[in-house]
């Protein structure tokens, strides 16, 4: 396995939401217990160009990660009871403030463990969704701004060529947002029961 490096997050945000389709999504709790699963739904945003994302308007305390180094933890708190991991990404010095959501995973490390995390009965129900996945990974806060990249790292992302499936990526319009709704930033694994909940729809 290889952690993905920094020039892989050093690109646009929808290339990389389509590439880490299929890489695997690893929290590392201690030095023997990891938890985690392969990539199945991702979205991109775009940055201060994007009406869409949290970065449109400017540098904030909230979105100051967003704006800093590609290959960095964006964990952000919403609804007041959920959070939320993406990936900074584009040019080094955040000139552009993009960012990839991790919308699904294929749970495939400490199964278990998850399950109690998230106490459901229902497989399909354990990471099919951000808030689902930060829930069964153990991610809060306290995790934002970390440096993926790095092979210590709380979180990171790896390439496992052994493990990897082959997957039809699918794409469509982003989730749950109101503006620029024309951009067909999502990206999915067609047919995969890990994709959130009535959202594995392809358009055209």
């Amino acid at each position: 396995m290889t952690v993905l490096p920094r020039r892989f997050y050093a690109r646009t945000p929808v290339t990389v939401a389509r590439d880490l389709i299929g890489k695997t999504l690893v929290r590392r709790l201690s030095r023997n217990k990891r938890l985690g699963g392969v990539i199945v739904e991702t979205e991109a945003y775009g940055g201060k160009k994007d009406p869409a994302s949290h970065a449109y308007i400017g540098r904030t305390q909230r979105n100051s990660v967003m704006f800093g180094e590609a290959g960095h933890a964006y964990v952000y708190f919403t609804y007041g009871m959920h959070y939320c991991l993406n990936f900074v990404t584009g040019k080094p010095g955040g000139e552009g403030a993009g960012a990839v959501l991790i919308r699904a995973i294929e749970p495939v490390l400490g199964v278990e463990l998850m399950d109690k995390l998230r106490n459901v009965s229902d497989p399909r129900n354990l990471t099919n969704g951000p808030a689902k996945l930060c829930q069964a990974l153990s991610i809060d806060l306290s995790l934002n701004g970390c440096d993926v990249t790095s092979e210590t790292s709380e979180i990171s992302v790896e390439d496992r060529p052994k493990a990897k499936k082959v997957m039809e990526i699918c794409s469509s319009s982003r989730i749950g947002i109101k503006l620029a709704i024309d951009r067909k930033w999502r990206f999915f694994a067609r047919g995969n029961r890990y994709v959130s909940a009535g959202a594995n729809i392809e358009e055209s």
